[in-house]
Order: C-alpha cells, then sequence, then structure tokens
C-alpha cells in the first residue's frame, strides 16, 4: 500500500513558513521606536500557504543591534502596556493549576471551575473557585480559558451557561488538537463571542522550572473590531510572551498537520517501548538513553490525551498507518536478506555434508532457550585501572606491535589513539589507504602475508560483521608467532566468540570487544564512555597476561567505563538496547521525519535518533540482527507491542462510532417528530448534535472507514513473520 501524498504543502511554494517578525506584541514606546524593528527571515523545509509568524521575547530571538531590549527590560515593557484580567479557568487539574500559578504571579483575578472540588487548593494558589458554573459565569471574566481534556471538551462547553456570561467574552482553548477546538466553538458559542485557539506546547512537567523558550501555538479565529477587544487578546497573549515563550501565530490546519508528524508519532513511540518495559543496562549507548528518556516523558500523560491525539486529529491515522508500513518495510528487508543467506547456507551445507545448526550465527525463536542456558549469573565485574588515565605514555608501560585488519573509518579511527600513546601500528585492508596511513604514523600493507612476517603482538580485526568470517579465513595465520593476542571490535559478540575459537589454533589467545562508540560519538573523548570485553582465552603466562591488560590500557587511559561482560550477556543486553534503538531509528527514517517550526522535546530526541542511525550503513543493522541471537526476539516483541497499542486505540474508536450512530439515529428522529408537532421547517436543523464533529473521521480522515480498520486490524491479529511476508497489505 502506498504511502498517503501530503500534496496539500506544496500549495503554495513561493511562500515559507519561514518569516520571523521579531516584534512585541504590543507598541514600543517612544523610546525605543529607533531604530525601526528588525525583521529577520529564514527557510524551513516544507512550504505552506499562510506564513507563520514567530513572535519571540528578546531572550529567544536577539538581535546584535546594541539599542534592543534586554530580556528583563522586554518583559517589564510588556508589563507595562498589558492590563490585568479576569480569567475563568475551565477544568482545575494539573494543568489548569499549573497555568493558574503564572496567571496570579501576573497580577490576574483568576476564577475557577471543575467538575472535581479543588477548592483547597485554589485557595492556597490564590484563585477563587466555583462548583457552579453559573455562580462563575455571572463573575463576568474577561476570558474563558477551556483547560478540560480533548475527551471532554465538547460535553463541558455545552454545558456551561452561555446566557450569563457578558456578550464578546474571550474563548481560549489550550488543546493539543485544533481543529476540532475551532470547530468546536465556532459553531457551539454565539457570533459575538471572541476566540483564541492556542496550545501551550508544554506542561507541569516539562515547563516546572520555566516557560523560557517553550512554544505557544496559536489562532486568532475571531476577534471583533472594537478597541477593547482587540487589547484583550493581545492582553492575554502578552502573559505567555512575558515568560519568554516562542509565540507562533499559524492556522489550526498547519498546526495538526505539524502535530501528526511530531506530537502523536512520539506518543506512539514512547508508548510502543514502554510496553516492551525497557530498562537500563550497563553497556547504555547514547542513543538507547534517549529512548529511556522518551518514554519517561510519555509515560506521564494519561492514554485518554493519547486517544485524544488519535481521534480528533484527522492526521493521525495517516501517520499511523505510515509508521506500521515502515515497519512491515523493515521486516521484509531484513526477511528477505535472512531468506537469501539460509538458501545459500543449505547449499553449502548440502555441498559440504554439515548441519546448519552448527552454525553459530543461526536466528529465529529457538534460539532463545539456548540464550538461557548460556547467559552468565555472574555478576559484571568492573575492570580496574591502576594507572593514572592523565599519566604520560613514557610510564614504562608495555608498547605493543598492533596491526588493524580492515583500516575503512573506525579502524582510523582507533589507529590515531594507539599512534599517540606511543604503539607501533601497522595496518592491512583491501582497499589502498597507503596515503591516509602515512599521515596517521602507521604502516600500510597490500598483502596480508607481508604484515603477518612483521609479528604483531596484537592482530586488531576492524571488519564488518559480515565480512568478519572471510576475511579472518583469509589471512596466513601461520606465518603469525604462536600465541598472537586476537581482537576483534564488533557490535556482536558470541559471533567472533565462536568464530574464533573455530578456526584460530589452540595457543592463540582471544580477547572480544566493543567499544561503544564511534568515530562521531567519541571525536570529542572518550572519557566515561563503555568499553565491554570478555577475555575468552588468555594463556597463564604472564607476558601474555601482561599483553593483554596493555592493550586494555589503551582504552582505560583515555577514562573508557571498562565493562567485563561474557559474550553472552552483552548479546542479551545489546538485542535490547543496541538493536531496538537502531530498528526504531530506521523505522523513523523511512517516515523522512522532518524539522518544525514547533518542535517538542521528545521530537527532537527522535530526530537526534534518526540522525544518528542514518550514518551507519544497512549492513552494520543487518549484521545486528543476523548475528545476535536474541534480535529476532527483540523484532518481535517490537511488533507486538505495536499491535496491542494499535488495538487499544481501534478498540475504542469502533466504541465511539456506534455510539455515534445511535446517538444520530435516536436524535434525527426525536427532532423530526418535534418539527411534524410545531411545523418547523427548521427543527431538525437546529435540534440535532453537529453532526460534523460526530463524523469528523468518516468524512475527512478516511474516505472508507471500515475498510480502513479493517485492514489495520487484519494486521494485528496473531500475524507472523511467513504471514507477514506474504501479507497483501506489505509494501512490494
Amino acid at each position: 500500500m502506498a504511502m498517503t501524498s501530503l500534496s496539500y504543502l506544496q500549495q503554495s511554494p513561493s511562500k515559507h513558513w519561514s518569516q520571523l517578525y521579531l516584534s512585541p506584541l504590543s507598541p514600543r514606546p517612544p523610546f525605543l521606536q529607533s531604530p525601526p524593528p528588525v525583521y529577520m527571515t529564514s527557510s524551513f523545509s516544507l512550504n505552506t500557504s499562510k506564513a507563520l509568524q514567530i513572535r519571540c521575547s528578546s531572550s529567544s530571538c536577539s538581535s546584535t543591534l546594541t539599542s534592543e531590549p534586554t530580556h528583563d527590560s522586554a518583559r517589564l515593557i510588556a508589563s507595562s502596556l498589558s492590563r490585568t484580567l479576569k480569567i475563568a479557568i475551565i477544568g482545575f487539574g494539573n494543568f489548569g493549576q499549573h497555568l493558574a500559578k503564572t496567571l496570579v504571579a501576573q497580577g490576574h483575578t483568576v476564577l475557577a471551575h471543575s467538575r472535581s472540588d479543588h477548592s483547597q487548593c485554589a485557595e492556597k494558589l490564590g484563585v477563587s473557585f466555583f462548583l457552579n458554573p453559573n455562580d462563575l459565569c455571572e463573575q463576568h471574566p474577561d476570558v474563558i480559558l477551556l483547560s478540560t481534556s480533548i475527551i471532554s471538551t465538547e460535553q463541558v462547553l455545552r454545558s456551561l451557561p452561555l446566557q450569563r456570561l457578558k456578550r464578546s467574552t474571550l474563548f481560549v482553548d489550550v488543546l493539543s488538537v485544533k481543529e476540532f477546538a475551532k470547530n468546536l466553538l465556532l459553531d457551539v458559542l454565539p457570533p459575538d463571542f471572541d476566540i483564541i485557539c492556542s496550545h501551550p506546547m508544554f506542561g507541569p512537567q516539562s515547563a516546572k522550572h520555566s516557560w523560557e523558550n517553550r512554544f505557544f501555538v496559536y489562532e486568532k479565529v475571531r476577534i471583533g473590531n472594537e478597541t477593547s477587544r482587540v487589547q484583550r487578546c493581545k492582553d492575554f497573549l502578552s502573559i505567555f510572551e512575558r515568560e519568554g515563550c516562542k509565540m507562533v501565530e499559524m492556522s489550526c490546519q498547519e498546526h495538526d498537520k505539524l502535530a501528526a508528524e511530531s506530537q502523536f508519532m512520539t506518543h506512539t513511540v514512547g508508548r510502543v517501548l514502554d510496553m516492551l518495559q525497557l530498562e537500563s543496562t550497563p553497556i547504555n549507548t547514547k542513543g538507547y538513553e534517549t529512548l529511556l528518556k522518551l518514554v519517561e516523558n510519555t509515560r506521564g500523560d494519561s492514554f485518554d490525551l493519547y486517544y485524544g491525539l488519535f481521534v480528533y486529529n484527522k492526521s493521525a491515522l495517516e501517520i499511523l498507518e505510515k509508521l506500521d508500513l515502515s515497519f512491515d518495510e523493515l521486516r521484509n528487508e531484513l526477511s528477505g536478506r535472512l531468506h537469501d543467506a539460509v538458501k545459500k547456507q543449505l547449499f553449502q551445507n548440502a555441498v559440504m555434508g554439515k548441519n546448519l545448526q552448527d552454525k553459530s550465527y543461526q536466528n529465529g525463536a529457538a534460539m532463545a532457550a539456548i540464550l538461557n542456558s548460556l547467559r552468565t549469573q555472574v555478576p559484571i565485574q568492573p575492570y580496574e585501572y591502576k594507572g593514572s588515565i592523565s599519566a604520560s605514555i613514557d610510564d614504562g608501560s608495555l608498547k605493543l606491535k598492533i596491526a588493524i585488519i580492515g583500516f575503512g573509518n573506525f579502524g582510523q579511527f582507533l589507529a590515531k589513539t594507539f599512534v599517540r600513546q606511543g604503539h607501533s601500528v601497522l595496518a592491512y585492508s583491501r582497499t589502498d589507504y597507503a596515503a591516509v596511513a602515512q599521515k596517521l604514523g602507521v604502516s600500510f600493507f597490500s598483502d596480508a602475508d607481508d604484515l603477518c612476517e612483521e609479528h604483531p603482538d596484537v592482530i586488531l580485526l576492524c571488519t564488518s560483521i559480515l565480512s568478519t568470517e572471510k576475511v579472518l579465513k583469509s589471512l596466513p595465520i601461520q606465518r603469525l608467532k604462536r600465541s598472537t593476542l586476537f581482537v576483534d571490535v564488533l557490535s556482536v559478540k558470541e559471533f567472533p566468540r565462536n568464530l574464533f575459537l573455530q578456526n584460530l589454533p589452540s595457543d592463540f589467545d582471544i580477547l572480544c570487544t566493543h567499544p561503544m562508540f564511534g568515530p562521531e560519538s567519541g571525536k570529542n573523548g572518550w572519557k566515561d564512555l563503555a568499553f565491554v570485553f570478555d577475555k575468552v582465552r588468555v594463556g597463564s603466562d604472564e607476558k601474555r597476561v601482561a599483553r593483554c591488560n596493555s592493550f586494555l590500557d589503551v582504552f582505560a587511559r583515555e577514562g573508557c567505563r571498562m565493562v567485563e561482560m561474557s559474550c553472552a550477556e552483552h548479546d542479551w543486553h545489546a538485542a535490547g538496547s543496541q538493536f531496538i534503538t537502531h530498528t526504531m531509528g530506521r523505522v523513523l527514517e523511512k517516515l523522512r521525519l522532518e524539522s518544525t517550526p514547533v518542535n517538542t522535546k521528545g521530537y527532537e530526541t527522535l530526530l537526534n535518533l534518526v540522525e544518528n542511525t542514518a550514518g551507519d550503513s544497512f549492513d552494520l543493522y543487518y549484521g545486528l540482527f543476523m548475528y545476535n541471537v536474541n534480535a529476532m526476539e527483540q523484532l518481535e516483541r517490537l511488533d507486538l507491542a505495536f499491535e496491542s497499542l494499535k488495538k487499544q486505540l481501534f478498540g475504542r474508536l469502533h466504541g465511539f462510532f456506534q455510539r455515534q450512530m445511535v446517538g444520530n439515529k435516536e436524535k434525527k428522529l426525536e427532532s423530526l417528530q418535534r418539527g411534524k408537532a410545531i411545523g418547523g421547517g427548521n427543527a431538525e436543523k437546529s435540534e440535532v448534535f453537529p453532526e460534523k464533529f460526530q463524523v469528523l473521521w468518516e468524512n475527512s480522515v478516511m474516505a472508507n472507514p471500515e475498510k480502513r480498520l479493517d485492514v489495520l486490524e487484519e494486521k494485528s491479529v496473531g500475524r507472523n513473520g511467513a504471514a507477514l511476508a506474504s501479507s497483501k497489505e506489505s509494501p512490494s
């Protein structure tokens, strides 16, 4: 199934979101009118039919002009030009209370109403609480601030005694979806009421210290022409500007399109990962730690909030479909290559008379049982480096002759440190890196026999996972000294361990390692970065023990966090962290996510994840899958978690549609009967619950809702790898 086209984004290629107006919401006083205001423009990647205006306080959008006011003076100016308001908060839960603290601190009169009795909390905050909405409305607030949940907003709005409010009262919502709120307010409110649709893109947790540099998105849906009403709108918006928010004026339609790609996507990924019950490991990568933080942030939000983002944002289903298809596509890529590898191996085994199961890199569910028997129960023992990390390289420590096999980016990256610490470095690679090696102070050999005849102390394999076996078997190990130390740096460990044990003579030493960093993450130093190792086979001779320790000291000297761990234990943790991180990064990469003018912190986490994983080849990712016996299990768990989340959404959605259809029929019948009784031709129009909100999804999201829901649900019912590969909905 092809991905849905985002054609509406190309309606006006000549206009960009990027027009940034660095001007305050209120006019400047005379003493600041010279020089004239500064206008800046910058390009964003997507196009829109309406320019996006971003008003920033001086703290977030500063100018190099010395005459510009400082951050503090800008806030004082905004404060002096705005008047205090009487603001009634409808829905006094966590977010309502969070807003109330700032409103009271700025000197506004704050009233509140909620179904639950929050009178004691309101009293502590300096807020007047009303259990009866009639009493609140009779106070004639300037602003009604709807701070209810998405799901309850319509019911709450229709229950308010609007007739008790002053005409032209300003209504403001703070929902995470905007088209729904806009249409609802336009439909329910009398035409003489003003409307602002807003979305403070922060909450009690993310903005507990400050609103500084947090996005506040808004659209002036309907503001009367009278000076007092225009000023009241400015006064309300200045509340957030004074706190340092980035003020983004954007249509509700544009907001929802961007929010579906950022906010809904972020919450979906966070909830899927939460179902995996991810835990911190002794070998966390930076990418995995960002996923853990994402899970922690989204875990605090209720499922009702997530469900509201899904139901009331008409772009959410499209995003869910894209995410589903991207995951399917990635699975198919892996399955296709795996099938080819199995076919090839079966053919070779048939010729050589071997059993495929003898291979250490066999994958599949059956390997889970083998893994459990291999996992060590011994606690991880940290490696202790006795010397000083900052000690001089001339401290009498053993200097090694290290031969790097595979002199690509990572081999060159390690060579720089080896040379700086005074070790002799040789290199061999199929590609001619002689010029690069010379610059690094490395002796390059184009012939493996010549290199081995130099009798290096250490052979360091820096090849890709897929080529390691072929390269190892091609080395003329008979030309090496007996007891040479072989070391690998692969991202999987059981595979090279078994490969070494099967192919190297018994008098060769073996050290399996995994530097949990690379040229990018370790470009500013290796301090506190994990280095995992397993002394698979090291002779008891004092010189061989010293040689192994000297090699490990290379990384300890640089400040690495040295983690001694069995290869089986490493692969167990890596499948749950490194493989999951790469999988999510590659799934999101297929969606071609782009930065938006209103990125949340969670969405920026996803963008950074994509950027980090996009730099790695598919061969590396496939190697993590093919040669880690735990990877298939983790892929299946990820798939099941995603399917479980969809079932939750669709289960509630079916109930939503069912209630609508029953309710619509009953109300239509009732209104028609009333119309006949009083002879009124417009009875149905005046009495029936507005269908454009009830069938928002049928009309604007799902051209054929039953079919599209069935398609997605069909994929959620007990599918396995074989069913997926043959699914009609899988991309070809």
